[in-house]
């Protein structure tokens, strides 16, 4: 069974991957920007909003991920299309590009590049807790989601800007957050490290956001060792999920990262 994915636009393919525990409508709040200049393509991971349940098969979830997203692009007819992801998303994309299946890579705050195993267990107990919470608040999500305050007890670790969320945005995130336990689960049993080489033909950018509370900044100096001919760039005042903190500068980012004058 494929994954679930949406395709709109016209222009080079640009495919979008979401983080762990978010889906692909996470991209909504720049998706109309994107789709006049790229043929857009967003996804959700295994495991993940309506794709079928992740099967590792006793690989690395994250090799696993990627194989599954290769699959697609096949399917797709897609070679070498530009490749975006937003955390869990940046490392599969990363992954891809060492396989030979991106013509760019923008990664908006990767996993992968812990600059200490601490970290490893504080977002593993971060996300467990926020998925139990899911799980527990259900009922009460359609009346937190109606208010600004409500969104930012859902939003308060991902986003600096919760009442730039929808609700209906919201109610679906929670949902599928909860629901996304069994990939969760298989991402953290074991610490997740990007440590390959993207070749030098892949142009490669890396986005931050300056407010994550998720993966803080010190990644970053971990990101630039392990991806020395990789473009920064700072998103200011942005937190781990920043599409829609600030739409139009992500929406730049993605369109530059893409931009078919930069792939070779």
């Amino acid at each position: 069974m494929s994954l679930a994915h949406e395709r709109a636009g016209s222009g080079p393919s640009l495919v979008l991957l979401h983080g762990l525990g978010h889906r692909r409508q996470g991209w909504g709040a720049v998706h109309d920007m994107l789709t006049p200049h790229r043929d857009v393509i967003s996804v959700d991971l295994p495991g993940h909003g309506q794709s079928p349940p992740l099967r590792t098969n006793g690989q690395d979830p994250v090799v696993a991920m990627a194989e599954q997203i290769a699959a697609l692009l096949s399917e797709l007819g897609l070679s070498r299309p530009h490749l975006a992801g937003n955390s869990l998303g940046g490392t599969i994309a990363l992954t891809l590009a060492v396989q030979g299946r991106a013509a760019s890579v923008t990664a908006l705050s990767p996993a992968g590049f812990a600059g200490h195993r601490y970290e490893f267990y504080y977002d593993r107990a971060l996300f467990t807790l926020t998925r139990v919470a899911a799980r527990v608040i259900r009922p009460l999500v359609p009346l937190l989601s109606a208010s600004t305050a409500g969104r930012a007890l859902l939003y308060g670790t991902m986003v600096t800007h919760p009442g730039r969320v929808t609700p209906e945005q919201a109610q679906g995130d929670v949902a599928g957050f909860a629901s996304a336990g069994a990939a969760m689960r298989a991402v953290f049993a074991g610490p997740t490290r990007f440590t390959a080489s993207v070749p030098d033909d892949v142009p490669v950018t890396v986005a931050w956001g300056t407010s994550d509370r998720v993966l803080p900044r010190s990644n970053v100096r971990v990101a630039r060792r392990q991806l020395p001919k990789a473009r920064f760039v700072p998103l200011p005042g942005c937190g781990h999920v920043p599409m829609t903190d600030d739409p139009d500068l992500v929406a730049r980012v993605l369109l530059a990262g893409s931009d078919t004058r930069r792939a070779r």
